[in-house]
């Protein structure tokens, strides 16, 4: 094979990552906060700092989601942003009493998990 052969199947044979769009993207996102907490959730006793790690990720992308759906030009429309803001709330509070040993992760991750099916489009699944 030439290599002006080589360079053209180089150049032309690779597949580009498909375009990803802001759901995807935010389902990615929750997907590995959900993995990491209930991993992190059953080695709790072994290794807390995991735990306290996995809670402040999950946390900060709460955040990041309450931010965005507070924005003026948010599209969503304004009961999904109330709902969705709602959650960060309740994330914010329950997160510190998973830290206090006063609740387990279960509830983050069911949360987590409705929001990643409503992203997909399967909001009604179970």
């Amino acid at each position: 094979m030439s290599t002006a052969t080589s360079n053209a199947r180089a150049a032309y044979g690779r597949r580009e990552a498909p375009v990803r769009t802001p759901r995807a993207h935010e389902y990615d996102l929750l997907a590995r906060c959900t993995q990491k907490l209930s991993m992190a959730w059953m080695r709790r006793k072994e290794d807390f700092p995991m735990l306290a790690t996995a809670l402040t990720e999950n946390l900060q992308l709460w955040s990041a989601l309450a931010a965005d759906v507070a924005e003026k030009g948010n599209g969503l429309p304004p009961p999904l942003r109330a709902q969705l803001f709602y959650l960060y709330e309740f994330t914010a509070g329950h997160t510190r009493s998973v830290l206090d040993n006063r609740a387990s992760v279960e509830v983050l991750i069911d949360i987590n998990t409705a929001v990643m099916r409503g992203l997909r489009g399967d909001g009604g699944a179970s």
